[in-house]
């Protein structure tokens, strides 16, 4: 996939999800060492990187992270991940690997599913704030 940004990590992400853009602000926040950039699923770019990398669209509703050239991830695994390049303690988060992959993915769907009635939907994807914008692709 081309005009991808070289050594940086892909966050897409639910652009409508309360809890999700939550998510990208603390992740921008912690990302101390610039790794990642944000794609809301949504956005165009986002359904060409899905296409690109063979996951429909219609059957995720999830956090997906792309490391073009090398892999990707989605559900618990990808929430490990980022947290695992964050700064600080965030990073110790990988400990739950020990947890199978089974149940931290049915854990991980409860949330999925619930996510707009616990936290709310927007009408529409976020708009970054000037200074934010570089981190989010088109």
């Amino acid at each position: 996939m081309q005009n991808l940004p070289l050594h940086k990590k892909i966050i897409l992400f639910d652009g409508v999800c309360n809890l999700c853009n939550s998510a990208v602000q603390f992740i921008i926040k912690h990302d101390k060492k610039d790794v990642f950039r944000f794609v809301p699923l949504q956005s165009d770019l986002g359904l060409d990187i899905l296409k690109y990398i063979g996951i429909d669209f219609t059957k995720i509703d999830s956090i997906v992270l792309y490391e073009p050239g090398v892999a990707y991830y989605y559900k618990s695994d990808a929430a490990l991940q980022i947290a695992k390049s964050l700064n600080g303690l965030y990073s110790f988060g990988i400990i739950f690997k020990i947890i199978p992959n089974g149940i931290r993915n049915q854990l991980y769907d409860y949330i999925a599913r619930n996510r707009y009635n616990w936290f709310g939907k927007k009408e529409s994807c976020m708009i970054p704030t000037p200074e934010l914008k570089i981190k989010f692709l088109e």
